[in-house]
């Protein structure tokens, strides 16, 4: 929408398009884990990570969703550079759409209770895909408080600017708290990650809809 001199600038239409398959891929892999966590068999979204629901009998739709979410994010952000006028910011939105596709190919390991018949505790040796869907996850939730950020300094508009800001912050407290839990095998880890996710991902979704208007 905005050059680096604040000029105005409207996304062609095949632009807009992929600007808003960015926004529906964020609100998609919401509606997506909420649904398929809730009704699965075994499964506690309260304690569990999303990424969990990789796994199982039913694994195949948290990957398709990892997958075409990440996809659809990474498209989009080919569109935001020339829409909103920062190249770095999208390419931190690129990362993280990248970093979902591949949380989707390396699943992480069984642990936890679930699937169901899975120890409960944590492994004392992790798989080589676990320990790359670790890497592909510390890059989705670095890389994108790292893009509300670099918008927060980008965007023209004071409201999206406080927005952006907030959302960084909130998406950094939310990790740490979710990064906590987790390593205490805390009984609401599931829960935190769900509320950082829901603070990012939505704000990513408005972010793309703002460009392509």
């Amino acid at each position: 929408m905005y050059d680096d001199t604040g000029s105005g600038t409207r996304p062609e239409p095949a632009m807009t398009a992929l600007l808003w398959a960015g926004a529906l891929g964020c609100w998609a892999f919401i509606a997506v884990f909420t649904v398929d966590g809730w009704t699965r068999p075994g499964y506690r979204p309260v304690r569990h990570p999303v990424s969990a629901l990789a796994l199982g009998a039913r694994g195949w739709i948290q990957t398709a969703n990892f997958v075409l979410c990440g996809l659809a994010v990474a498209a989009g952000a080919v569109a935001l550079a020339g829409a909103l006028g920062s190249t770095v910011l999208a390419v931190a939105v690129g990362v993280f759409g990248a970093a979902l596709v591949a949380s989707g190919v390396f699943p992480m390991d069984p642990m936890r209770g679930y699937p169901p018949g899975a120890p409960d505790g944590t492994p004392a040796e992790f798989s080589a895909r676990h320990k790359m869907h670790d890497r592909a996850g510390a890059l989705v939730f670095t890389a994108l408080p790292t893009a509300a950020v670099i918008a927060a300094f980008a965007l023209p508009e004071p409201a999206w600017k406080a927005y952006s800001g907030l959302t960084a912050a909130l998406a950094a407290a939310g990790l740490f708290a979710f990064g906590r839990s987790w390593e205490e095998d805390g009984p609401r880890a599931g829960l935190l990650q769900r509320a950082t996710i829901a603070v990012g991902w939505l704000w990513l979704g408005l972010l793309f809809l703002y460009a392509a208007h």
